[in-house]
């Protein structure tokens, strides 16, 4: 089993306190976290709320994502190394693109940006 198997078998729940986390050291909140995966996935409170109580697993989360955002293709920049867009693997790009939309969260970018508006 790859790192990235494991990484998609892990349930979500598991990862969503360390965006959280990463956002509030740097004074940001659990309500931005939310826009941002509400804005990339579709998902919004009741449905989130509906897969974190079913203890989906990450891949199931992307996979099971309501709309993903098509302006996701304008998130651009590099992150562990490896730039967002030619990252070829969807699934992996996918969860790129929301550690890249978190990051530059707590590095104090506007949220308007963030979203690419």
């Amino acid at each position: 089993m790859t790192n990235w198997e494991k990484f998609f078998t892990m349930p979500f729940t598991a990862i969503y306190p360390l965006y959280i986390n990463k956002a509030e050291r740097k004074g940001r909140t659990q309500a931005e976290v939310n826009e941002i995966i509400f804005w990339l996935t579709g998902y919004d409170d009741q449905t989130m709320a509906a897969q974190m109580e079913r203890k989906v697993d990450i891949r199931t989360f992307f996979n099971e994502a309501p709309h993903f955002n098509p302006n996701a293709s304008l998130i651009k920049g590099v992150i562990c190394g490896y730039r967002v867009e030619e990252i070829e693997d969807e699934l992996i790009r996918k969860t790129r693109y929301l550690d890249k939309l978190i990051d530059e969260l707590a590095k104090g970018r506007a949220m308007e940006k963030i979203l690419r508006k």
